[in-house]
């Protein structure tokens, strides 16, 4: 009698570890049954850059979760005095600092809704308010070397209420790094074989 209670206790063990993993969502996945949200954000982000400097979603079934939120309302035309800009050599742990002119040449008023760097030593700042047409503002980009070795390229995306909704600017130069600074990681592809 005394291993009949021991087996429905175990039992009833198991059935609550199961139990609790279900909650949990330990299963998910396991047998197919639930989405993996890692899998589709990542998906999402994934992104085409075409000859003209737009923007595609690598799946069209996810423009929606992968496009940046652009102002509504009507579109203009803005243009950059320049979009590259080419800091030349800097000492590692040294700020690039660059700013760039650009004009409204659409007939609406210009709304940037969001600026942002393709990494987070890159960081944009940029007007807040509208654009009158024919107005003109700045955007400054700050690129920070720590850290950094050899040539370095780094782009800005611009989101506005323009078409196409993004615009790319870039911030190029050399960083010098100390003697014995370590160069940065780069992955290198296995061979097979070896």
């Amino acid at each position: 009698m005394e291993n009949s209670k021991k087996i429905q206790i175990g039992l009833l063990g198991v059935i609550a570890l199961l139990l609790v993993l279900n909650f949990t969502g330990a299963f998910d996945g396991l047998f197919g049954g639930a989405d993996d949200a890692k899998s589709k954000a990542r998906e999402a982000l994934t992104t085409n850059v075409t000859a003209d400097n737009s923007v595609t979603p690598a799946n069209p079934a996810n423009a929606a979760a992968a496009a940046p939120a652009v102002p509504t309302g009507p579109t203009t035309t803005v243009e950059f005095d320049e979009s590259t800009y080419d800091y030349g050599t800097i000492d590692q742990g040294e700020k690039a600092v660059h700013i760039y002119k650009f004009k409204n040449t659409g007939s609406e008023p210009l709304v940037i809704s969001n600026a942002k760097g393709s990494c987070g030593c890159t960081v944009p700042q940029w007007p807040k308010e509208p654009i009158a047409p024919g107005g003109t503002g700045e955007i400054e980009v700050a690129f920070d070397s720590k850290g950094k070795k050899g040539k370095q390229t780094k782009r800005v995306t611009i989101t506005a209420n323009t078409d196409p909704a993004q615009t790319f600017l870039t911030i190029t130069g050399e960083v010098n790094a100390p003697e014995g600074a370590a160069a940065p990681t780069a992955i290198t592809p296995a061979t097979p074989g070896k």
